[in-house]
């Protein structure tokens, strides 16, 4: 009798990969089941914590901003922050600004926190800037790597900004996960530091909501990060003088103020023809500081000094620059403001030019 034939053994199922997702497969073993229960908990409890009565504002959050170790802190903007203007201005600011210091190096930064956590934007950043070369790897994949190469050039940076009084408000940790709040504190920094040719929005702040765990329940506070403040307070200038008085607390004043100074500038450039009505466009470019100066100093200055007809913002900058040598030249005081707050339109650091002038060569006829 001959025997049946062996069969195979019918095939197993796929095995079922591991989901990805926060919740988990809800089906599958009851020790999956259970995970799943106690991870679906977690994030019913973080939300819970973020919409509690405390909490001025109800927040997204995100399922790995609260599975958290016990004592551990997250960290996030509040959703309305981000859709402020005046944040919305300020990151765009400043990814313009380092696309353009950065543009030789063909670098395109998209998101702040995502471009810049790893170190190798900040190390090409900081060595355009600084004009200096570091001591890091060029590429690196691993974590530890990424950690090293942060911890160095964020110790570069600490050398340059700590002598000059900065508030250190980020650390290798935070700037490596992604916090966008550190990443714009950092580069509020360099660009003051290094006097960026931007306009930052004055008075940014944002809402930040805190996440910790104690005991195992979340707990959450919101706090304020001011971003930040007036240019000349980032620039370290906290002395005050007569226009900041008029700026806020007599405006009503400012137009005879504007009045006096455009009588004053007119009776010289009249002598060429030229007329001037509104002080902080006209003077913008810088063309006509220069031409002011020859005049009061009664000198021709040569046209190959400046550009007459400026048709880019480092041509402008350049005139006004030209202009505060002159100055300096006749005698005058360094200018408080800077060229690129006279060619970005900033009347309060357009009218403390001209009125150093103006006290200087008042009578002269």
């Amino acid at each position: 009798m001959s025997s049946a034939p062996l069969r195979s053994p019918p095939p197993r199922p796929p095995r079922m990969k591991k989901d990805e997702s926060f919740l988990g497969k809800l089906g599958g073993t009851l020790a999956r089941k259970k995970k799943a229960r106690e991870v679906s908990d977690l994030q019913e409890e973080g939300r819970h914590a973020i919409d509690s009565p405390m909490s001025p504002a109800s927040v997204d959050v995100h399922p790995e901003d609260t599975v958290l170790e016990e004592n551990e802190e997250r960290t996030m903007i509040d959703p309305t922050s981000k859709d402020d203007p005046k944040f919305k201005e300020l990151v765009k600011v400043l990814i313009d600004w380092v696309n353009d210091v950065l543009v030789e190096e063909r670098i395109i930064v998209k998101q702040l926190e995502e471009d810049l956590y790893d170190g190798q934007v900040l190390q090409k950043l900081l060595e355009k800037l600084a004009g200096c070369k570091l001591n890091v790897a060029e590429v690196t994949q691993s974590e530890v790597g990424q950690r090293q190469k942060l911890q160095t050039v964020l110790e570069a940076v600490h050398g340059l900004l700590r002598p000059h009084g900065w508030v250190l408000q980020w650390t290798v940790d935070s700037i490596h996960g992604k916090n966008l709040v550190a990443t714009l504190h950092l580069l509020v920094a360099l660009a003051m530091h290094f006097r960026a040719p931007i306009r930052l929005p004055e008075h940014v702040s944002v809402q930040v909501v805190v996440v910790r765990k104690r005991e195992g329940m979340l707990h959450s506070s919101h706090i304020t990060e001011e971003l930040t403040t007036t240019t000349e307070m980032m620039m370290g200038r906290f002395e005050r003088d007569a226009f900041d008085t008029l700026f806020d607390h007599a405006p009503d004043k400012l137009s005879v103020v504007k009045k006096s100074l455009i009588t004053f500038v007119n009776k010289h450039l009249n002598k060429l023809n030229l007329e001037v009505t509104e002080l902080e466009t006209q003077f913008a470019d810088g063309v006509y500081l220069v031409l002011l100066m020859g005049l009061l100093e009664d000198y021709f200055v040569p046209l190959y000094n400046f550009h007459l007809t400026p048709d880019s913002f480092d041509q402008k900058v350049h005139n006004v620059a030209f202009a505060f040598e002159l100055m300096l030249d006749g005698g005058l005081k360094t200018p408080k403001a800077r060229p690129e707050d006279v060619v970005n339109l900033d009347l309060k650091s357009t009218l403390r030019v001209l009125y150093n002038l103006f006290t200087k060569y008042k009578n002269l006829e």
